[in-house]
C-alpha cells in the first residue's frame, strides 16, 4: 500500500473557530498533562507509562469537577495525542529526536483525527461538534482515508493534512540510469555533476529579501504590550512575512529536486550534520561551525532538500545514496585522486600540485561525491551477491542509529578515493 498526503486550507466560520480552539487547547491540556505524569511516574519507578495506561486516565479526568470540560472534546482527538507522544517516546529512545517538549498556545496548535473524517464536495467533515468546514480542494483525493490533522498557523490560516492509503507499490529500486553528485552550499545553492558536465543553481537567499520587511515589523511588535489587541494584530503580521519566506523556500526545493529526480535515476550527496553547523553543541563538527554563516545555513534548506529528494527518488524507484560528511570532497583531486592537507573556505579555486589539473572547488567536489556514490553502489552490490550486509571499506557494518534515514550510508575510512581507478561510468 502507498501513502499519500494532501495538504488543503480550511475555512472554518467564527463559531467553528471557537469549537476548533477549545479542541486545540483540549489536546494541548491532555498532552502537557500526559507528559507531565510520564515524567514523574518515571522518576518514582523508573519505568515509563505506555498508551494503554495514559488512555486509562482519561475517564477520572472527564469526571472530575476541574476537568470535566475534558468530556467535550472528541474522545478520540486525545486518543490520537496519546498515541503522538508514545510515538515521541520511542523516536527519543531510538535516537531518532530529542525528547518531548510541553507545547504553549502561542505555538503552532494542531490536533488528530484518526478516522471518520469524510470528504465531499467543498467541504471537510470532521466529527464530533465541528461538523463540515469549508474547505479549497485543489486535488483529489485517492484511496482511504487514514488520518486527518487539523493544524492552525501562526498567522491565523486554518490547514487539513490529509493521509489516504492507495493500491499498490513503489517501483524496484534501480541504479540503471544517469548517477548525479550534488554539492550544497551558499553561494550556488547546489552544483550538481553528471561525470561530464557542471551545472550550478544559484542560492535565492529567501530570508535576506524579506530581512528589512521582517525587521520592521519585528520592531513595531516588540513595542506594542503583551496581551493587547495591537499586539496580536502586529504578531500576524510578523508570522505573514514568515510565511511568505517558508513558502519562497519549498516552492524553489520542491522544483529543483523534481527537475533533478526526473533528469536522473541516482542521486549522491554528502550527510552534513546541519544542526552542528548552527549550534555549539557538537565538537565533532568544528571545522564546519561558522556561526557567522548560521541564519544562511538554515535559510537555505539542505535538509528538506535533500528529504525531497529522497521520497521522489523512492516513488521513481531511484536511489538515494548519502556519503559521510567527513568524506574529503573539497580537499581531494578528482582527476588523480591526491588530497590537500587544508582547504580553507576562501580558496574557491586551486591546481593540484601533483597533475597540475585546474579545479573549480565546488565543481570539484560535486565530482568526487558522484564518484564516491558510485563506489559505495558497487561495494553494495558485491555484498548482496556474496550475501550478509553491506560494509565499508573498513570493514564497518551500516546501520546508523538516527537522523534522517536514507537508502545507502556508509561509515568514515581512509583510502576511500584509492578504490576509484578511473573515470566512473
Amino acid at each position: 500500500m502507498l501513502r499519500k498526503v494532501v495538504k488543503i486550507r480550511l475555512y472554518p466560520s467564527v463559531e467553528q473557530q471557537i469549537k476548533l480552539a477549545q479542541a486545540f487547547g483540549c489536546s494541548r491540556w491532555w498532552w502537557n498533562y500526559a507528559l507531565n505524569h510520564s515524567i514523574e511516574t518515571y522518576k518514582e519507578t523508573g519505568k515509563g507509562l505506555g498508551q494503554s495506561a495514559l488512555n486509562a486516565l482519561l475517564p477520572a479526568l472527564k469526571k472530575a469537577e476541574e476537568t470535566r470540560w475534558l468530556g467535550e472534546c472528541y474522545s478520540q482527538i486525545l486518543q490520537a495525542t496519546t498515541l503522538n507522544l508514545t510515538t515521541a517516546y520511542k523516536n527519543f529512545f531510538d535516537g531518532r529526536a530529542k525528547f518531548p517538549r510541553f507545547k504553549s498556545k502561542k505555538d503552532k496548535q494542531s490536533m488528530q483525527y484518526p478516522q471518520n473524517v469524510k470528504i465531499l464536495n467543498g467541504v471537510v467533515k470532521l466529527p464530533g461538534s465541528v461538523g463540515e468546514v469549508k474547505a479549497i480542494i485543489h486535488r483529489p483525493i485517492e484511496g482511504k482515508i487514514k488520518t486527518v490533522t487539523v493544524s492552525k498557523c501562526p498567522d491565523g490560516k486554518y490547514f487539513a493534512s490529509i493521509l489516504s492509503e492507495v493500491e499498490g507499490e513503489n517501483p524496484e529500486p534501480s541504479s540503471e540510469g544517469s548517477v548525479i553528485g550534488i554539492d550544497l552550499g551558499l553561494k550556488h545553492f547546489a552544483v550538481v555533476s553528471d561525470g561530464s558536465k557542471v551545472s550550478k543553481f544559484d542560492n535565492p537567499k529567501h530570508i535576506r529579501k524579506h530581512e528589512r520587511n521582517l525587521k520592521r515589523k519585528q520592531q513595531k511588535l516588540a513595542r506594542k504590550r503583551d496581551g493587547s489587541k495591537s499586539r496580536l494584530k502586529n504578531k500576524k503580521l510578523v508570522a505573514k512575512v514568515h510565511e511568505r519566506v517558508s513558502n519562497s523556500r519549498q516552492d524553489f526545493l520542491h522544483k529543483l529536486s523534481t527537475k533533478l529526480v526526473n533528469d536522473n535515476q541516482v542521486v549522491v550527496v554528502e550527510n552534513l550534520h546541519l544542526l552542528g553547523m548552527v549550534t555549539l553543541e557538537d565538537s565533532l563538527t568544528l571545522r564546519y561551525r561558522n556561526h557567522n554563516l548560521a541564519k544562511s545555513i538554515s535559510d537555505a534548506g539542505w535538509g528538506m532538500f535533500a528529504n525531497f529528494l529522497s521520497y521522489k527518488l523512492e516513488h521513481k524507484g531511484g536511489l538515494f545514496v548519502e556519503i559521510d560528511r567527513w568524506f574529503p570532497s573539497s580537499k581531494l583531486c578528482s582527476n588523480c585522486f591526491y588530497q590537500m592537507s587544508e582547504m580553507p573556505l576562501d580558496i574557491r579555486e586551486w591546481i593540484c600540485p601533483h597533475c597540475g589539473t585546474h579545479h573549480d572547488r565546488d565543481g570539484n567536489a560535486a565530482l568526487n561525491i558522484r564518484a564516491e556514490g558510485i563506489r559505495i553502489l558497487k561495494l553494495a552490490a558485491s555484498q548482496s551477491v556474496g550475501g550478509g550486509n553491506p560494509v565499508t571499506a573498513g570493514g564497518g557494518e551500516v546501520s546508523p542509529k538516527g537522523g534522517r534515514k536514507s537508502n545507502l550510508r556508509h561509515s568514515p575510512v581512509i583510502p576511500e578515493a584509492l578504490t576509484i581507478s578511473g573515470t566512473p561510468d
